[in-house]
């Protein structure tokens, strides 16, 4: 059954035909065809009710969880051998529903050590014992909170990075000429690229970036370009949940590639439902501590933070010209509904959520996104160095190499680290190596209470949700 936009609340019960006893989770699907255009305030409200129902939904076998015949691969892919379990911590399907690790401090937060899960996106084999580095990497759960202006601001950066370089292009041909081209955009530097007047690109100068350009701000590893491109993954990978809109009859030519009896598991409107709340969720903020104390102590942080380096990652804010969210997005990715599958997109105008009116402006007018990151790849680790755990490199990115991570919320979503073992700020700050050595060290040189104070600044980067 699909659920048809635009509706309000109430009608939403009326097309709902199940009995309420009923052993399933999805009762209703989001109809894509419905979405498109600017959706008023009342209709995005009830899509993001929706996508948060199925958020926390615990998605049963009714409802397609599960993925008896097919692995967790990024690509549809058969097992070699059919699963003869539903869950595996392994390969997963390892959760019941996405609420199940993204809970600190609330729905959509963060995830404790225990909800740690295991990544390896080419195997067919899941069978292998865990955990095990040589299988596959340990990935602790990261919160979303401010996801919607995140892949805002990589979609702007990209664009700018992909107009310096057909703008190169252009002039290498008319000056038939070699030329090298910084890429920089917001302030954050990609290295360069080289053009020659046969329009060939030298690629080997960029940095933190894949070749083609685009910002990619979720994952650690900063692999996935979209909230639906990684919704889409990880609706797989997870809850064996498979969407239509990689792995249905167009695009595997089978009406059920898992093998689990279940046709529509997830529909477009569905992963659109849910890319729009999680787009809509509370930016963290920077808590005013009533404590005189720990204020005064947060501004020497503050300024200590900078002194130390950490900046030069960690970038306080970043620029965003526009509150204006599109789905699908400007950037397509293999096995996601691109703009060319819709006669229209939606635009949700996140200036219209509560929350927006609060978040500071430069003196253009533009939004000023205090995610403390900068969407750029780093290496935080060598060799053996305490964050050079992983062995295996994801979508290309080696290890030791990871997306900075955004400190906002840090306070809020304590243990620390792509592996989410680290208890404290200060033992992950320690851990810091690769780029962030010099940082690390310089940090374990300063005083008791120079230490302190920065803890004390970093302890006012918090999730708030209700505000």
């Amino acid at each position: 059954m699909c659920l048809l936009l635009p509706v309000f609340p109430a009608d939403l019960a009326a097309q709902t035909t199940e009995p309420p006893w009923e052993e399933r989770t999805i009762q209703a699907h989001v109809d894509q065809k419905n979405l498109r255009g600017e959706l008023p305030p009342l209709v995005l409200e009830e899509l993001r009710r929706r996508g948060e129902q199925l958020f926390t939904a615990k998605f049963t076998p009714s409802d397609g969880a599960g993925r008896p015949a097919a692995t967790q691969a990024a690509i549809p892919t058969k097992r070699d051998i059919p699963a003869d379990q539903l869950f595996h911590r392994g390969g997963g399907p390892d959760a019941n529903a996405c609420s199940g690790c993204h809970n600190q401090p609330a729905i959509g937060g963060a995830g404790d050590f225990v909800t740690n899960i295991f990544i390896n996106e080419s195997s067919n084999d899941e069978r292998a014992p865990m955990p095990n580095p040589s299988f596959a990497n340990e990935r602790g759960t990261t919160h979303i909170f401010g996801a919607g202006l995140i892949e805002l601001l990589a979609r702007e950066m990209t664009a700018d990075l992909q107009a310096i370089r057909r703008e190169t292009i252009q002039r290498a041909a008319r000056d038939q000429t070699e030329i090298t081209a910084e890429l920089e955009t917001k302030g954050i530097d990609f290295g360069t690229i080289g053009v020659s007047p046969d329009g060939a690109i030298d690629t080997t100068n960029i940095e933190g970036i894949d070749p083609d350009l685009v910002i990619k701000p979720f994952g650690q590893k900063g692999v996935f370009s979209s909230l639906r491109e990684f919704t889409v993954h990880v609706l797989n990978h997870h809850h064996g949940m498979q969407a239509n809109e990689r792995f249905g009859f167009e695009q595997t030519g089978e009406l059920d590639f898992d093998g689990d009896g279940v046709v529509t598991e997830f529909s477009d409107g569905d992963v659109s439902a849910m890319v729009a709340w999680q787009a809509g969720l509370t930016p963290p903020r920077l808590l005013d501590p009533d404590d005189e104390r720990w204020k005064t102590a947060a501004l020497n942080g503050e300024v200590l933070f900078g002194r130390l380096g950490c900046t030069s990652c960690h970038v306080r804010a970043l620029p965003l010209e526009n509150l204006r969210f599109s789905d699908p997005g400007p950037v397509g990715s293999q096995g996601t509904l691109s703009r060319a599958d819709v006669p229209e997109v939606a635009t949700y105008d996140l200036s219209n959520l509560t929350w927006a009116s609060g978040l500071p402006r430069d003196d253009q007018g533009r939004v000023l996104v205090p995610l403390f990151g900068d969407l750029k790849r780093h290496r935080i680790a060598v060799g053996k160095e305490p964050l050079g755990n992983e062995l295996l490199p994801q979508r290309g990115v080696e290890p030791g190499v990871f997306l900075t991570a955004e400190l906002w919320g840090l306070a809020s979503t304590g243990p620390y680290g792509h592996r989410n073992d680290y208890v404290t700020i200060d033992g992950i700050i320690r851990a810091h190596g690769g780029e962030a050595l010099a940082a690390a060290k310089a940090y374990a040189k300063t005083t008791g209470d120079e230490r302190s104070a920065l803890i004390a600044y970093l302890k006012t980067l918090i999730i708030s949700p209700g505000e």
